[in-house]
């Protein structure tokens, strides 16, 4: 019977375990969790999600404290355009998060950064140029562009002298996707390395609507893996999505991905950054606890716990000190939600906005609890304390679990 230490993830000479570290914002996906991917020879994922915010809590620095500072004359001003980052305290943070990461590598694997697109930060076009080439500047392995069709990512980065030699790769949730994507990037003549196929039982973010039960993955990954066939475009699929097991991910190498991608089993890990109590919350989750919504302010549903603080919470918009959300033009729809409540309800000293949350905030506090649709698992894949805790799993024994487990089992903790 086969497991996934069968099979290789290879980019030319170079081979890996094919197990992928998705990256998981804001810090859950931590460094050291990535360190432990590329220890064991797979991949893993630092996230760019908030990084001045990141570095602050790694490194004690006070990109956040002097960003609101300068702007707290805006603090109740409801016109957020003025609100902008200093790009080069933006690449600074990013120069210390990645390129720290990467002098601590160890091992044959590899370290990518999780790249969002719809972090769009009052400036869509600079802030994102600027942490792709800073990534790029700090050395990191490879660049997933995520959270959108990223058409115009790659000639962010053409005048790069690392463009053609990072690994680049593009998450998808639709064959269309990727083709619109080859398409606008046709001129440059630089095929993505990897493609991250993902389904509609992911974590967080998602690329459907909120019909995502009529998809499945596997029939997706088919479609892709076809058309790069019938193309003749040598690409490694990586699918991603709902791939629990070792069993899981084996159903998917057999029938043409190189890799996949896996999150949910590493949030509850030592290594990873959710606060210990929250990790419980996952450990103690049901099925029925478990929900996409859609209060995003980006636009897109998000799958999590039903019981995340960030639900309904009514804070007041916190752009000044954060603001990763803006568009170009100092809007981001949770801003419009909230003063609809303050102006329906002028003497509540606090209000509650059931439709929109404030991102940015509740990420940073570890207060949105996104998640796979089969966290409600968790608790299958450690053991109950006498005080009604669950252990806490270190990321190689997860890591281990997926790579050689068999028939659907899961390997408990001693």
């Amino acid at each position: 019977m086969k497991c996934v230490h069968d099979f290789r993830l290879r980019f030319g000479k170079r081979e890996l375990v094919p197990i992928v570290i998705g990256g998981m914002g804001v810090d859950i996906s931590s460094a050291e969790l990535a360190l432990e991917a590329a220890r064991l020879g797979g991949i893993g994922h630092i996230s760019d999600a908030m990084v001045p915010t990141v570095s602050d809590r790694r490194f004690n620095t006070d990109f956040v404290k002097e960003k609101a500072k300068i702007y707290k004359y805006n603090v109740a001003n409801t016109d957020k355009s003025k609100v902008v980052f200093d790009l080069g305290r933006l690449a600074e943070a990013t120069h210390m998060h990645v390129g720290q990461t990467i002098e601590a590598k160890h091992g044959d694997g590899l370290i990518f950064i999780n790249c969002m697109e719809k972090l769009s930060m009052n400036a869509p076009r600079d802030t994102l140029r600027v942490r792709l080439c800073a990534a790029l500047d700090a050395g990191i392995d490879g660049i997933t562009l995520s959270a959108g069709l990223h058409l115009g990512s790659f000639a962010l980065m053409e005048d790069h002298p690392r463009f053609r030699d990072a690994k680049l790769g593009i998450i998808v949730s639709s064959l269309r996707a990727l083709q619109l994507f080859l398409r606008k990037n046709a001129r440059l003549d630089r095929l993505p390395d990897y493609v991250v196929v993902e389904g509609p039982l992911a974590g967080g973010h998602l690329g459907f609507g909120l019909d995502w039960a009529s998809y499945d993955l596997h029939t997706i990954v088919t479609e892709v893996a076809r058309y790069l066939h019938a193309e003749q475009l040598n690409i490694p699929l990586i699918a991603a999505g709902g791939i629990f097991t070792g069993s899981d991910a084996v159903s998917f190498l057999d029938n043409g991905a190189a890799a996949v991608q896996v999150a949910t089993r590493f949030t509850v890990t030592r290594e990873a950054g959710l606060p210990d109590k929250v990790k419980q919350e996952y450990f103690r989750a049901s099925e029925q606890d478990i929900e996409v919504n859609n209060i995003s302010p980006t636009g897109y549903p998000m799958r999590m716990l039903k019981g995340s603080p960030a639900i309904g919470a009514g804070i007041r918009p916190n752009c000044e000190a954060y603001g990763y959300l803006l568009d170009g033009n100092g809007n981001c729809d949770y801003i419009a939600a909230y003063n609809r409540e303050v102006a329906l309800h002028p003497t509540a000293k606090k209000v509650s906005v059931m439709d929109k949350t404030c991102l940015c905030t509740h990420m940073r506090n570890f207060d949105c609890w996104t998640c796979g649709h089969y966290a409600y698992r968790l608790k299958d894949t450690s053991r109950l304390l006498a005080d009604g805790s669950y252990t806490v799993l270190s990321a190689e024994h997860v890591f281990r679990d997926y790579q050689f487990s068999t028939d659907q089992q899961i390997c408990l903790p001693t």
